[in-house]
């Protein structure tokens, strides 16, 4: 049976021909202003003809109650009524389909789009671990085959990472729309654009079933433009013009709402009803899981970061020994922070260690390996060890990790499993830096004005190995040479060569380090010109500029093992301090270095070597050929000796101890006013 119904109307909305169905649908005849249609040839006249547009019409009663049935109505424009007639305005035919009976009508085409938009939602929806990534893939999904025009509003603590409030009113939810896509030929320049927050909207029964997680169907726009209860240049950021029907659906997870989906169709004839709302509650909930995800993914990524940042050095430090500048920069495609890092750490007599490594991992617990490793190699560099005798130090720590870990015996800590490092010192009095490997690639250094190069080290096997040594290898640095450390993230690349990623940055060190340009600079450009494609492993660079002191800046001398000679030390660095202009500092540095040869010489023999270093502070060392360590301790009033390290501990900032190749070295600091 043919259930379309026919009526001509004017632009006043009364009926100038009527088709018998449509008299006993609409409850109208000729002449008479017909009420269901009213405003829709005023409506059409905003559209693309034919316009499609959805209305109700009555349908009776039942149980008492008016029934009112969905139609889809297609208008379409005739001519103008003749002159003479009772009207001259123009005339619009009026089609009215059932709703049921227009799904019908699109046959398994239909049901085919709704399958497979279930399909391309379950293969699609939670690929990502990017939360705006997400709400795109989304919007993409729906438009156009389920909608002309879809958006995605986020709740503002979801974008970063954050769970939203339980809030029980719509008012109270603060959404900023994260996506959007439509149709070609849809105007929605009025709508708000991706990135904006969206204003506040009243409490209204229209919207408070999204707050409980329930879709919100509107067959007919004209009722939601009344229903929001907003002016009309809010309203504006919200309805498209021209739509017809529209479903919204909460992202609704765990309780919360996270966001909100809605679709608008204006070219698509159909208007949406409980199966399509249903359809789109389906695809949703898939969506809110995935952006609950994805939400969480960026909370744990933020904090990773943050304190994979936060435990390392500033990325901009300068000292008498170097200027330094490190990039930290965590990996890309959703594989985020690891256990990548650098370090610069200010020795005694103004040296400096730099130190990069990576621990094998990515994840808070690789930042928390990574803080246990850099903990411990701060704490042996403050022995002043060597650094082969430091890694060695490190991997007997490494091994322990491992076995505490294998144990079961320290469960809430990480263990640290695959982790290489680089540790070098240099010395701006000697300029000559000592350098050992365990497992990482070698550094590349660039003197001023020549081509740089790797250095050749003899690499040592990653930490956690054990019974290996690690050699150490010498080499001169000329002032104003940059060095540059490196871990494998800058130059490795999966299936590639790691030696043309090294090759590669050292052209591009060779084309950017320049005296004229800060290492911030030629960091990043560094980083820009190796990386050409996004990073799979994080990186860690640390670029140093190496210092040194003038001859005029150091004064040193070799005495004898003879007491006599005491005095004359204090002579000589009496006389240094008063060419420095420091004789302000000439009592405690004298009495210092009296106290030190005295006790080099009494329990040490053989050659003793005094040295002071005049910098930014003023360094007083005495070597000897022992290797014994002095040790402070507080004499008692019956002893006769015992004083000297104390009274030297006492008078100055900081002093310490190191061994060297041929015995050890005690110095001092004080700090130049």
């Amino acid at each position: 049976m043919n259930e379309t119904a026919a009526v001509v109307l004017d632009d006043a909305g009364v009926v100038v021909a009527i088709s018998e169905r449509a008299a006993l649908l609409l409850e109208c005849s000729p002449g008479q202003i017909c009420a269901p249609l009213l405003g829709v040839p005023a409506r059409a006249a905003t559209e693309a003809l034919p316009a499609v547009l959805p209305v109700t019409t009555p349908g009776g009663t039942h149980a008492g109650q008016e029934v009112r049935v969905p139609q889809v109505c297609t208008v379409v424009r005739l001519a103008a009524g003749t002159a003479g007639a009772c009207d001259a305005a123009a005339h619009w035919l009026v089609l009215l389909t059932p709703a049921e009976t227009a799904r019908a009508a699109a046959g398994p085409d239909s049901e085919r789009r709704r399958t497979g938009l279930a399909h391309a939602a379950a293969a699609s929806i939670g690929v990502s671990l990017d939360v705006t990534d997400m709400a795109q893939v989304l919007v993409n999904l729906l438009v156009p085959d389920f909608a002309d025009l879809a958006t995605v509003d986020l709740a503002e603590p979801v974008l970063v990472g954050d769970e939203p409030p339980h809030l029980d009113a719509s008012d109270d939810v603060r959404l900023r729309r994260a996506a959007s896509a439509q149709s070609p030929g849809i105007s929605a320049e009025d709508l708000l654009p991706v990135g904006e927050a969206l204003p506040p909207v009243p409490d209204t029964e229209v919207m408070r079933p999204l707050m409980a997680g329930r879709p919100v169907l509107v067959p007919d726009v004209a009722v939601l433009r009344a229903a929001l209860g907003v002016d009309p240049e809010t309203l504006r950021l919200f309805v498209p013009s021209g739509a017809h029907s529209s479903v919204a659906v909460p992202l609704y997870a765990r309780g919360l709402v996270l966001g909100c989906v809605t679709v608008w169709r204006s070219q698509l004839p159909s208007a949406y009803d409980e199966a399509d709302a249903a359809l789109l509650q389906d695809v949703a909930s898939r969506a809110a899981l995935g952006v609950d995800n994805a939400r969480r993914y960026t909370r744990e990524h933020r904090s990773a970061l943050a304190l994979q940042r936060s435990l390392l050095p500033h990325s901009v430090l300068n000292t008498a020994a170097a200027d330094t500048a490190g990039v930290y920069q965590p990996a890309g495609g959703g594989v985020g922070v690891g256990g990548d890092w650098f370090d610069v750490i200010p020795l005694p007599s103004l040296r400096v260690a730099f130190v990069v490594g990576d621990v094998v991992g990515h994840g808070l617990e690789a930042t928390a390996a990574m803080a246990r490793l850099r903990t411990a190699v701060q704490t042996l560099a403050d022995l002043d060890l060597d650094p082969g005798e430091l890694l060695t130090h490190l991997d007997d720590l490494v091994l322990g990790f491992s076995s505490e870990h294998m144990a079961g015996a320290s469960r809430a800590e990480p263990a640290v499993l695959g982790a290489t490092c680089l540790y070098a010192v240099y010395d701006p009095v000697t300029r000559r830096c000592a350098a050992a490997t365990a497992g990482h690639p070698p550094p590349a250094l660039q003197p001023p004005g020549e081509e740089p190069y790797f250095l050749g080290m003899t690499p040592g096997p990653p930490l956690g190995v054990g019974g290996m040594p690690f050699e150490v290898t010498e080499f001169g640095v000329q002032p104003g040479s940059t060095l540059a450390l490196y871990t494998d993230g800058l130059v490795e690349r999966r299936g590639g060569d790691i030696e043309q990623g090294m090759e590669k940055l050292r052209r591009s060190l060779a084309g950017t380090a320049g005296p004229d340009r800060t290492l911030g600079e030629i960091s990043q450009t560094l980083c820009d010109e190796v990386l050409t494609h996004e990073a799979t492993d994080d990186i860690a660079l640390l670029l140093a500029r190496t210092h040194a002191l003038t001859s005029d800046q150091v004064a040193e001398w070799e005495l004898e093992p003879d007491l006599s000679l005491v005095a004359h030390a204090r002579e000589l660095v009496l006389g240094r301090l008063s060419d420095w202009q420091l004789e302000d500092m000439g009592f405690v540095t004298e009495l210092v270095a009296s106290e030190l040869v005295t006790n080099a010489i009494r329990y040490a023999g053989g050659p003793v070597g005094l040295r002071l270093i005049r910098d930014r502070l003023l360094v007083c060392e005495v070597s000897d050929t022992s290797s014994t360590q002095p040790r402070l301790r507080r004499a008692r009033d019956t002893d006769e000796g015992g004083r000297g390290l104390f009274l030297v501990a006492q008078l100055t900032d900081r002093w310490g101890s190191r061994f060297t190749s041929t015995g050890k070295t005690i110095w001092t600091e004080q700090a130049i006013g």
